[in-house]
């Protein structure tokens, strides 16, 4: 068994039930901890009320760029609640640019969500916070260009991926990436994991997004990034308690936890 941080999830996207079972197997699995993302205001609120509950879960709050922007007052809520609650925060994050809504809508206007990704950018660098990024291709791109203007260091581009290129960039600035289980079967990811050193990666579910493959059907569960680890550990052709044990101490180093 590993010692284990999933690095993103969606906590308060689970029900009840299903966060109660997963709960009661996290130690089972090594699972010590779970850095949970916010979607937007109300999704922030809640992670963080269920991060009190329970100490495994680490609360960090944003907005999920694949939504409609947001009003400018809703703007300001969102910063105002990331203030009041920095002390409880670990990060800032989800946020980033919309990928995906731009392949549906191609009159998407980008700029209103670079200009907000910028600011939450601003933000968690004077919180001394890491930020949790949906960036994803090209726009990794763009995130990379307002993280060098701002000298931001402590980055993490979740469920990374994008060309060698990008990927390089992202690396030399020494920023993170993270994977998910997909890392079994898609070529894709397996390609981020050969070409990123072991200490530039992290590990993560997006629970509870579903997976394909030898997960297909299966709850999104935080043990199922044991699976992840060995598929890492294979592909570097490394110890897989090694592998393991360095990804836990350099997630729990980047994300400041004391567990």
């Amino acid at each position: 068994m590993f010692n284990m941080i999933d690095a993103h999830i969606h906590w308060d996207a689970y029900s009840p039930p299903q966060r109660k079972e997963i709960l009661h197997s996290l130690g089972v699995h090594g699972v010590r901890a779970m850095i949970a993302v916010g979607m937007n205001l109300k999704s922030s609120r809640e992670t963080l009320e269920l991060s009190m509950r329970d100490e495994r879960v680490k609360a960090a709050a944003g907005f999920h760029p694949e939504q409609e922007i947001l009003s400018q007052g809703e703007i300001e809520e969102i910063f105002t609640f990331i203030d009041q609650h920095a002390g409880s925060l670990v990060a800032v994050g989800e946020v980033g640019l919309p990928y995906y809504r731009m392949q549906e809508d191609v009159d998407l206007e980008l700029k209103p969500y670079e200009e907000l990704l910028e600011r939450f950018i601003v933000k968690a660098k004077s919180l001394k916070k890491p930020i949790v990024l949906h960036c994803i291709y090209e726009h990794a791109g763009i995130a990379c260009d307002l993280l060098e203007r701002h000298s931001v260091e402590k980055a993490h581009f979740h469920w990374f991926k994008g060309d060698e290129a990008i990927l390089e960039r992202v690396l030399s600035n020494g920023y993170k990436v993270s994977v998910t289980p997909d890392v079994m079967y898609e070529d894709e990811i397996q390609k981020v994991v050969q070409k990123a050193p072991l200490d530039a990666i992290m590990v993560e579910t997006d629970g509870p997004w579903p997976f394909e493959g030898p997960l297909k059907g299966q709850m999104t569960h935080p043990g199922m990034m044991g699976r992840t680890i060995k598929c890492i550990a294979s592909i570097k052709n490394m110890d897989e308690s090694e592998a393991a044990e360095r990804i836990f101490t350099q997630t729990k180093r980047f994300y400041g936890l004391s567990i």
